[in-house]
């Protein structure tokens, strides 16, 4: 019987979990760090290898495409065509067995990314320019130049590629916050705030991106268990990071003494209720980029239309009208009277 991509393969004696682990190993990268490059959820990944859960077709499809590997010899043949799985690259050639061989491993057909990731990126510039129920299959092929079948082979159904551009995002967030934290040499919490900030107000077109399609994510979750888990781990992760370092300032005396998690839930509220503001009103605008970018200035970054206050004095909210008043939120919150 023909499998599809969404089935889950039968590894009773860990041969195909062994094989995997042994990819995972020849990337030279961690873990955590492959599953984010096949765009699987890490613990999937981890309890995969374990043995206590299976693989499905279309994940190993990926894991073939990132490794450069034969899909066909992680399933335990020769080549896919053998295996009757059904789970050869319609679009790419099958070469010929184990990743042991240089001569047999397969020539990447796409940048460093690979296939999976150039599906999950197009499909996260779709869903932010169409939104997720308007786009297809078929816009996701022909926007990545290629078949309906090579999208269904990596990505069962939309509703894989919705969750695979969501954890996308999530995982570019994450690194990006890291990043700017590092490169921006913030000397406190309070400036380490500013940072995250920042990054949350929708100026870029990546920014602007990665917002659209969290709004589609909160529609989608409250319809969708496994969108709606993605949801609930994502702000757990972000209300974490903004408590913590409400928590570091209170510790450095940079902020006064609150309760860090439930500041840190306002302040998140906050941002998402704002930056839903700047997406709705950027159609209104010529660019959104405001008249300066005020990332990171800390108290003298009250720029735009808002007079430093916080409140918006003209039509819509712009990127500069958002940061403004999550600024004068910090200050009314968190930092000390003395400051005010």
């Amino acid at each position: 019987m023909r499998e599809t991509a969404g089935d889950r393969v039968e590894d009773s004696a860990g041969e195909v979990a062994e094989r995997v682990r042994k990819v995972v190993e020849a990337s030279g990268c961690t873990q955590r760090e492959f599953a984010r490059r096949i765009v699987m959820d890490p613990s999937k990944l981890s309890r995969s290898l374990s043995g206590t859960r299976r693989f499905t077709v279309a994940e190993l499809a990926r894991i073939a495409d990132a490794g450069e590997v034969d899909a066909g010899w992680l399933l335990g043949s020769r080549t896919a065509a053998a295996s009757g799985t059904g789970a050869s690259a319609p679009d790419a050639p099958v070469p010929g067995a184990a990743p042991s061989s240089a001569t047999e491993r397969r020539a990447p057909q796409l940048p460093s990314a690979g296939r999976p990731l150039q599906i999950v990126r197009e499909t996260v510039r779709l869903i932010a320019e169409h939104g997720f129920h308007a786009v297809r299959v078929a816009d996701i092929a022909s926007a990545c130049d290629t078949s309906t079948a090579a999208i269904h082979y990596h990505f069962p159904g939309r509703a894989e590629l919705l969750e695979a551009a969501v954890r996308w995002c999530m995982d570019e967030d994450t690194a990006s916050r890291a990043a700017r934290i590092a490169a921006s040499g913030a000397r406190d919490a309070a400036a380490e705030l500013r940072e995250l900030l920042a990054l949350q107000t929708p100026r870029t077109e990546q920014q602007r991106r990665q917002w659209l399609v969290w709004l589609d994510l909160w529609a989608e979750a409250a319809r969708s268990t496994a969108i709606g888990r993605l949801h609930v781990d994502y702000y757990r992760q972000w209300r974490t990071t903004v408590a913590d370092v409400i928590r570091r300032g209170i510790a450095q005396g940079v902020f006064r003494e609150v309760d860090p998690e439930s500041s840190a839930l306002r302040l998140t509220a906050l941002i998402d209720g704002l930056a839903s503001q700047v997406l709705a009103g950027a159609a209104e605008r010529e660019g959104t980029g405001g008249t300066g970018d005020t990332r990171g200035t800390g108290g003298t970054g009250d720029t735009g239309r808002t007079g430093g206050t916080g409140a918006v004095t003209g039509s819509g909210t712009s990127p500069d009208d958002m940061y403004a008043a999550l600024l004068a939120h910090v200050r009314a919150e968190l930092l000390p009277h003395s400051e005010d």
